[in-house]
């Protein structure tokens, strides 16, 4: 399946302006766990996520892996280097079997300049990985281990279109993916989840997590806030 029609960022184009772009671009196949960028690479290449999904990831001195975001079907990455021709800031590895399509930098400014709506677009997005990289600064000064895991669901949760005043994620990612991002442990992770699923704040159905109380989970990380023995990172 060699199109871009699922591609959200192009789906104010018109199908040919699609299949024109699509002519442009490598495809590639990556298997589960496959390395697709190294950080500090030369590539400059935007990749548009076509099927399957991947996880951005850096590593600490130590080698600990630490997951800043899940790229999934119909996303993009890699618009930095692209946009200003420096080193990658992080590695690109798939989490999933996925189809890439990568354009090359110049096609990509070009893109931009000739649609306004779409470089519109990369720029909201570019705003809210800044803001989204803010708070989990904020949290990983401010916050234990308990309460970043319970920060970072809420911030992953989506409104349910189905029910109303009701919060899922979906896919839900790993637990090791989860405490990848807030800097903890798979058991801290686990434990957590356990707790919300006992006190009926959360229920998990295959490969989606239910929010069924968010206030109340709002309320919990006020409440370990206030119990020193939870500042533990």
């Amino acid at each position: 399946m060699q199109n871009l029609d699922k591609i959200d960022l192009l789906s104010g184009l018109t199908a040919q302006e699609r299949a024109d772009i699509a002519a442009k671009c490598v495809w590639r196949t990556y298997g589960a766990n496959e390395q697709i960028l190294e950080r500090s690479t030369d590539s400059r290449d935007m990749y548009f996520v076509v099927t399957g999904s991947v996880n951005i990831v850096n590593y600490g001195v130590s080698g600990r892996e630490v997951t800043y975001a899940t790229v999934g079907e119909g996303q993009y990455f890699g618009e930095l280097s692209a946009i200003d021709g420096r080193a990658r800031s992080a590695n690109v590895v798939a989490s999933s079997r996925c189809l890439l399509a990568s354009l090359s930098p110049e096609l990509f400014r070009d893109l931009l300049m000739r649609n306004p709506k779409i470089m519109m677009a990369v720029l909201q997005r570019l705003a809210r990985i800044i803001r989204i990289n803010d708070d989990r600064i904020l949290d990983l000064s401010t916050l234990g281990a308990v309460q970043r895991v319970c920060q970072e669901l809420l911030r992953m949760a989506e409104a349910d279109p189905v029910t109303a005043n009701s919060w899922l994620i979906y896919p839900m990612p790993t637990q090791s993916v989860i405490a990848s991002r807030v800097s903890t442990t798979r058991e801290t992770v686990a434990r957590v989840l356990g707790q919300l699923g006992h006190e009926g704040m959360v229920l998990k159905k295959g490969k989606t997590l239910y929010l069924k109380d968010k206030g109340a989970i709002e309320d919990y990380i006020k409440t370990l806030a206030m119990t020193p023995s939870q500042a533990s990172r």
